[in-house]
């Protein structure tokens, strides 16, 4: 058996999460930049008196009830949204990343290129503990046979993976796919490994798909849209508290459910999933998870108070005027454990400090759009990447509204002053992004670098967030209406920047869904419904097309070739294309339901991707059918009936018929007695003929097959019944039954062989099939449906 998991890992390197801050602790932080002094230590609770030292993050705590502190803030135990029932195993975890944990081997294991994709080195267990491993590691590779190739076969292995290989059937449309996928693409909650990357979330969740085989952060609001249409609130509602989980563990929602994403996070949509979540849940939705949104806050605005004029410490950037405004941000200057032979390649390149380009690309990726020429210094090369001095335009307007849903939060809890604060920052910090971010030369807005000061110049479909978060004014919203549709809007939909050949997946003539979302929500709301309605329709009209060529939905699209190609997006990025997909498949389902008279053309146009479903004849499935509290109730208080006796018909006398080389009779050949012949041999007065005995239940087959003939007769008063009922008719002698199965769409066979004997009185179990004949009496096993 492996040792137990590392409880006291050695001290990780600045901005990285360890075991103590679970517990309360504290750890050490990234330090300002080298042009903003040291701070001060933040203001903190009674819990922690002590002073932190300059660049320390203080440990946060958050209390249910009250407000917190600005700054960092204190946060609920790391159950305290889990019912007994989810709430994780008490497993201390090694939340160093892999190229921490394994320093040295996981180098090794990169340079020499034993995975085809880098990730799935950061995702292998190892099977020991990391130091343990690590000094196997240093003693075999002193020998002269050492084979690093079979060191790492022999002690990693990697993490179970549903793949995603769904394929459409013959008959399956686009919102089968979709509805199919769920299943597909949900994970069940987790069960901590030791050694493992993963961080174990304790309820359900969606994975976007492909190589994403974890929860990602906003990716899961545009998988969350679909999921609230198709009315999976559940599920919905699982995935808020699994993020909601991680806030209270780790201090904010890290880029990814992994131990190599914890030291950044990504763009914060954590406000509009509670958003969602309320449409169904109402208001209890914004209170439930008050002291999370209120730690999203303190994460994101962590130094505020003491950053200087000019300078930024993590995500905060204050101006030379003293606005506040926030950046990307990593805490880490490493390569990332996800690209490690990448990124060492692109630092080499670079000609700048190693470590700068480190930290820019890793901040390129918590913006969630890793890469694209909105982060490059010269539009094109990867390695002038520079995130970490711009002012994106996303996170400038989520922000406000983060802060807009605090103020409502406080205001339902009835803290009137909280309440009117955030609403107070809120609307301080939307004219502070309208001034910065707004570009009057390109009618847009546009990302500013903070250092330069200045705009970056550079179009991209983010100039429609302003609008869905509808912060923006109407002067600004009929501008930004006509740039997008004279500059961003192509045959398939939005492309993601104007940039070409940059190379980087971000760029045109690739197209995003979740950037369609946002547009058609934005200028819908600024009443600019035909542009919105002509976005969805090109953009279904891109995505349904090539479902009906490749049978899957994708990750992104080539919205500018006219023709529709089946591998989706052009290309660009660090990976190939992946299927699924989580946010195509939960927007286009979103667009779909309110665009019903765009889809319909579009289906037209494809009609493989619109095939009916044929829905199977009934019964289906009878005995695996459960009854509910009500059809128990209809079935065991039935009324009292009492039934008049039914006078028994006389049985017939039958012919004598020679049975040498003639066949039996049968109900369809015998005469029926004449009135006259009924009297002679059956009286009125007289008692009827009692039926033959039921075969034994020893009897044979053959017994049973043959009964005697007068008990197989009808009566003379009931409808013939042909002698092969509830049989098929025999296969002909060229094509044996067996090579000819029932069709998966037939009813199932519950009726009995009609050459079995008379069926028993029916059961009055409620969950007996309405259309099931009883088991005979004689066979000791009732039948089974057949299956198709």
């Amino acid at each position: 058996m492996p040792p137990a998991p590392t409880t006291t890992p050695p001290q990780a390197p600045p901005g990285t999460a360890t075991p103590a801050m679970q517990a309360g602790g504290s750890a050490p932080a990234t330090p300002q930049e080298g042009s903003t002094p040291a701070m001060p230590a933040s203001p903190g609770s009674a819990d922690h008196a002590d002073a932190t030292p300059p660049g320390t993050q203080p440990a946060q705590t958050m209390h249910k009830d009250g407000p917190a502190s600005s700054g960092s803030s204190p946060v609920p135990p790391a159950d305290a949204l889990l019912s007994d029932a989810a709430a994780l195993a008490a497993l201390a975890q090694d939340l160093r990343p892999p190229s921490i944990a394994l320093d040295g081997l996981f180098q090794a294991i990169g340079e020499a290129h034993i995975y085809t994709d880098a990730k799935t080195a950061a995702d292998a267990i190892p099977d020991e503990a990391p130091a343990d491993l690590m000094a196997q590691y240093n003693l075999a590779r002193q020998r002269p046979d050492f084979s690093l190739k079979d060191f790492v076969a022999q002690h990693f292995t990697l993490p179970e993976r549903k793949t995603v290989s769904y394929q459409r059937t013959p008959d399956e449309n686009v919102r089968d796919y979709i509805v199919g996928m769920w299943e597909v693409l949900s994970r069940p909650p987790d069960t901590q490994v030791a050694y493992s990357s993963q961080l174990p979330l304790p309820f359900t969740y969606v994975v976007p798909g492909g190589r994403f085989s974890e929860l990602y952060y906003w990716d899961s609001y545009f998988t969350m849209i679909g999921l609230y249409e198709n009315q999976k609130i559940d599920l919905m509602r699982d995935m808020v508290r699994d993020m909601a989980s991680m806030i209270d563990r780790y201090g904010h929602i890290p880029n990814g459910s992994r131990t190599y994403y914890l030291s950044r996070s990504q763009a914060p949509f954590f406000s509009l999933m509670v958003d969602l979540l309320a449409m169904h849940d109402g208001q209890v939705a914004y209170t439930t998870f008050l002291p999370e949104l209120q730690a999203e806050y303190d994460y994101w605005m962590d130094g505020q108070d003491s950053v200087a004029p000019g300078g930024a410490y993590r995500h905060v950037v204050r101006l030379p005027d003293g606005t506040i405004m926030n950046r990307h941000w990593d805490d880490r200057d490493t390569p990332r454990d996800e690209s490690y032979p990448q990124d060492i390649a692109t630092a080499a390149e670079s000609g700048r400090p190693k470590n700068e380009v480190y930290r820019d690309l890793r901040a390129g990726s918590e913006t969630g759009w890793d890469f694209s020429s909105r982060w490059l210094a010269d539009g094109h090369t990867l390695s002038t990447i520079h995130t970490t001095e711009l002012l994106t335009v996303e996170l400038n307007f989520l922000i406000p509204h983060l802060q807009q849903t605090l103020a409502h939060a406080y205001d339902l809890k009835g803290n009137k002053e909280e309440a009117a604060r955030y609403a107070h920052l809120a609307e301080e910090r939307i004219n502070a992004a309208q001034r910065i971010l707004w570009d009057e030369r390109r009618a847009a807005y546009i990302d500013y670098d903070w250092k330069k000061g200045e705009s970056t110049s550079i179009l991209s479909g983010a100039t429609v967030v302003p609008l869905f978060l509808q912060m923006a004014t109407p002067e600004q919203a009929k501008a930004v209406s006509e740039t997008v549709r004279k500059n961003l809007l192509k045959v398939g939909g939005l492309i993601a920047t104007e940039r070409t050949n940059s190379g980087q997946q971000w760029d045109s003539p690739n197209g995003w869904a979740p950037l369609q979302w946002m547009a058609v929500k934005g200028f819908n709301q600024y009443g600019y419904d035909q542009l919105a309605s002509d976005i969805a329709a090109r953009w279904m009209g891109r995505v349904i097309g090539t479902y009906e060529k490749s049978g899957v939905l994708l990750e992104k699209y080539d919205v500018v070739n006219p023709y529709i190609s089946p591998k989706g997006g052009k290309g660009g990025g660090e990976y190939p294309m992946q299927i699924g997909f989580g946010w195509t498949n939960g927007t286009l389902l979103g667009l779909m339901n309110r665009y019903p008279q765009n889809t319909r053309v579009v289906l037209d146009r494809n009609p493989a991707a619109d095939q009916p479903s044929p829905l199977p004849l009934p019964p289906m499935n009878a005995y695996g059918v459960q009854s509910d509290a009500d059809a128990l109730n209809r079935y065991t208080h039935q009324p009292t009936v009492t039934l008049a006796p039914r006078p028994v018909a006389p049985t017939p006398t039958l012919p004598q018929v020679s049975s040498v080389g003639a066949s039996a009779p049968t109900a369809a050949t015998e005469m029926p007695p004449s009135p006259a012949a009924t009297q002679e041999t059956a009286p009125a007065d007289a008692p009827a003929t009692p039926p033959a005995e039921a075969p034994a239940a020893s009897a044979t087959p053959a017994e049973i097959a043959t009964p005697p003939a007068q008990a197989s007769q009808p009566a003379a008063n009931a409808p013939a019944t042909p002698a092969a009922q509830g049989t098929t008719s025999a296969a002909p002698a060229s094509a044996p039954a067996a090579s000819q199965p029932a069709p998966s769409t037939a009813p199932e066979a519950t009726t009995p062989p009609a050459a079995q004997p008379a069926p028993a009185a029916p059961s009055s179990d409620a969950t007996a099939p309405a259309n099931q004949q009883a088991a005979p009496a004689s066979p000791a096993t009732p039948p089974q449906p057949a299956q198709p």
